[in-house]
């Protein structure tokens, strides 16, 4: 393990994990929102935004992927010490992060099952930016429609059609996140 992995924490852990995970719920309730989530310093190539998801969301029982670049030995180290999350293949895990390039196929992540939806992935994808432009949202938590950058429109348009199935997914770029769940609707206009 190296030095740097012993840094890049929160700061004020209680606090700053209470605002993680106040920003983690606000973009999940309001699909196309967009929060602000300081706080981490994580080593490259993870925002810091996604470290703050990581703090705030993973603990050692939380298997966690690393997709293309973010599978480096300073991020398997810095997640490893600060949460003690197992980091495990595609097929396993609770949180995928990486960039949709790399997370790709999405189709080998967990969907859940029937009797327990619940035990789906959530990804974590990082975006160069964030938006309200993009592709039309419609669905719980947002009034009328909403628009968002995202990677592209068709994965997330079958995604929701295996609702109550499907993996949710935080958008990460720079300190921002937002969120988009399986119930919610895209489609480009």
């Amino acid at each position: 393990m190296t030095p740097e992995a012993l840094l890049g924490g929160f700061a004020n852990a209680s606090i700053d994990a209470a605002r993680g995970f106040r920003a983690a719920l606000e973009v999940m309730a309001r699909p196309g929102r967009i929060e602000d989530l300081p706080g981490a310093q994580p080593p490259q190539p993870l925002s810091v935004a996604a470290g703050g998801l990581i703090l705030t969301l993973c603990d050692a029982t939380t298997p966690v992927h690393l997709a293309g670049a973010h599978d480096c030995p300073a991020l398997r180290d810095w997640i490893t010490f600060h949460t003690g999350a197992p980091l495990v293949g595609a097929e396993a895990a609770q949180f995928a992060i990486g960039t949709w390039a790399a997370l790709n196929p999405v189709h080998r992540f967990a969907i859940g099952q029937p009797d327990y939806p619940d035990r789906s992935a959530t990804l974590i994808i990082e975006m160069p930016d964030l938006s309200t432009k993009g592709p039309r949202l419609t669905g719980p938590g947002i009034k009328g429609t909403a628009r968002l950058s995202l990677p592209e429109t068709a994965a997330f348009a079958a995604n929701q059609a295996l609702f109550p199935l499907g993996f949710d997914c935080f958008l990460t770029a720079g300190t921002e996140v937002a969120g988009l769940p399986r119930s919610t609707r895209v489609e480009d206009i």
